[in-house]
């Protein structure tokens, strides 16, 4: 078998899948809206940058933001469900093949760490004065440590059990918060060489544990799936994605939610939906993320107009991508049965909606009165108010387009 030409099969056909998508991604709204963010955000940064004094402690904040990229090493092996049964038998020929995953793997997450690095240089180069030299030597460091980090991971996926990975996971992060940390703060080289060397110890540690230990398949396949599954909920907000699964939990102690819709015919899409939305882990994870995003950035932003366009915005994100939520049961002929009109089905789907944008509105102006700022907790609320109103009229329109 000629691995290194199944890799590259592999890896054609993933990417035409993900162009397919991509372009209607870099065609949505959802782009406009967070170039716009990005931008805002990016000019706060640059004022903020200014207002910082030496005593400010960017190199632990530093080490421990690139630690978590380092430490985490995701590993692209675009391997299928079906190769459990038919790749399998040939696993000692596959070194190469996975040897490609990595390096591809290496190349993504630097360009990922150059990005990182790039933007936290300004608050670095404000507070210790360092310079272009500095940027370059600290990223030649990232880079070495993501290559030992992703071969280091790789071989602890060879354990069946969960608890090793997190033991890794968390020596990995002490090992690269220290390193980074000395790098940064620009203390002796040869404490660097040392706690790199420790790293090193660890990984050939790992490497001869698992000598002899065959792949997790139904491991590597379960997370590359759940990497797959991530980009296509992002698609699934500007196209359809028939390929797109969803996890299901029962969640019985949120039931006391749904005890206030009526018993009745006409509630029958409310309480429909209303489960939907409770126990799929796309939707209620994805309203507990968003909101708590956003309620962190808001306690840390101090601009009245910055409040304004932060709640706008999440309140945004959240909407279109509760959206597809209409689709869910779309091909599932009972639903098409019910002897019921089909706009009491929109109107429940944008009913719900409408109920959790304000519950994050609500949690919005709680944390703007505890940082006492009234006023901005007053136009938030106002400001939220109109957004629901107003999208509204939009989810018609785009469930109807759907």
């Amino acid at each position: 078998m000629n691995s290194g030409q199944f890799w590259k099969e592999r890896f054609v056909s993933y990417s035409k899948e993900m162009q397919k998508y991509l372009r209607y991604i870099f065609n949505g709204h959802l782009v406009f809206v967070m170039v716009i963010a990005f931008g805002g955000a990016a000019y706060y940064y640059s004022n903020w940058v200014k207002t910082l004094h030496s005593d400010f402690p960017a190199v632990p904040i530093m080490a421990v933001i690139l630690a978590l990229l380092v430490t985490r090493s995701p590993i692209h092996t675009f391997l299928r469900e079906a190769d459990t049964v038919f790749i399998l038998p040939v696993e000692t020929q596959l070194k190469p093949y996975f040897t490609r995953s990595i390096l591809l793997s290496w190349f993504l997450q630097s360009y990922m760490l150059l990005l990182v690095l790039a933007a936290l240089m300004p608050m670095y180069a404000k507070v210790t004065g360092s310079g272009m030299n500095d940027f370059v030597t600290v990223l030649i460091v990232l880079l070495l440590l993501k290559i030992i980090n992703l071969n280091t991971h790789w071989y602890v996926l060879k354990y069946q059990e969960v608890s090793t990975s997190r033991i890794d996971l968390l020596l990995r992060f002490a090992i690269n918060v220290v390193l980074l940390y000395v790098v940064l703060d620009k203390a002796s080289i040869w404490v660097s060489v040392l706690i790199l060397c420790i790293l090193l110890g660890l990984f050939a540690y790992y490497r001869g544990a698992t000598r002899q230990k065959a792949l997790q398949w139904e491991r590597l396949v379960a997370l590359e799936s759940k990497r797959l599954q991530a980009f296509y909920r992002l698609a699934n907000l500007f196209t359809d994605v028939p390929s797109l699964g969803s996890k299901v939990a029962r969640r019985k102690w949120l039931d006391f939610l749904l005890s206030f819709i009526p018993y009745k015919q006409s509630s029958t899409y409310m309480y429909l939906y209303g489960r939907t939305f409770l126990r799929a882990n796309d939707y209620a994870g994805l309203l507990v993320r968003l909101t708590l995003i956003g309620s962190v950035i808001l306690a840390v932003l101090s601009n009245q107009w910055a409040y304004l366009f932060v709640v706008v915005l999440f309140l945004f994100i959240t909407a279109i991508q509760l959206l597809p939520v209409w689709k869910v049961h779309e091909w599932k002929i009972w639903v098409s049965l019910y002897p019921l009109p089909a706009n009491m089905r929109e109107a429940a789907v944008i009913r719900w909606i409408s109920y959790f944008l304000s519950l994050e509105v609500v949690i919005f102006v709680v944390v703007l009165l505890c940082k006492g700022e009234w006023m901005s907790a007053g136009l938030a609320l106002i400001v939220g108010i109109l957004f629901i109103v107003g999208f509204k009229s939009y989810a018609v329109k785009k469930i109807r387009t759907f």
